[in-house]
């Protein structure tokens, strides 16, 4: 497991009072400035947050010491890091980000897919991004009971189910195989 975690990132300014703006990577936005010291990337202190108010998309916030646009805009890029041992333990089937981030993933069968690379979530749900064993290429999986039935983090592996890939026929799909190029059709 990760010796530090991630909670979030200082992607701009609001106002000239020197209000920053992040993007909170915790379940209730606004507990990123529950955690205590922060550091940044580079393990250096972070000020302290004081959050001004949350929107739905991001968390204005004060930093101790920060009174104006132009020191905040110091802190633009900043990522918000903590030692792993403030979090709060994960409960039953649920697992921080960071934690999975490197496993290896593998069929049912034991053959190995790839490994965990990232953890998306573009608004349906939470996607493992798995780099395919032997390529370059990636695929998302949904991180859900159906397609991921087992995480053994003392094993550094998950079991993914992946969807089968099913070929429409042109006539259950109009429309999909009419794709124009400047290449004849194949004969």
């Amino acid at each position: 497991m990760s010796e530090r975690v991630l909670l979030g990132e200082i992607t701009g300014v609001h106002g000239i009072r020197g209000d920053v703006i992040i993007r909170s990577y915790t379940a209730d936005p606004a507990d990123i400035a529950t955690y205590g010291e922060l550091e940044s990337a580079a393990k250096k202190p972070v000020p302290e947050i004081r959050v001004v108010r949350v929107t739905d998309r991001v968390v204005v916030a004060r930093l101790e010491g920060v009174n104006d646009r132009t020191r905040a805009e110091t802190f633009k890029g900043t990522q918000l890091w903590i030692p792993r041992e403030r979090l709060p333990p994960a409960a039953a089937n649920e697992y921080y980000h960071a934690d999975l981030i490197g496993l290896d993933a593998v069929a049912p069968d034991g053959v190995a897919v790839g490994t965990v690379i990232a953890v998306a979530n573009f608004g349906a749900g939470d996607l493992l991004e798995i780099r395919v064993a032997g390529s370059n290429q990636t695929e998302y999986i949904p991180f859900t009971n159906a397609a991921v039935p087992a995480v053994d983090l003392a094993a550094r592996r998950l079991v993914v189910v992946r969807p089968e890939v099913v070929d429409v026929p042109p006539e259950l799909a109009p429309g999909l195989a009419e794709v124009e190029t400047d290449e004849p059709p194949a004969s």
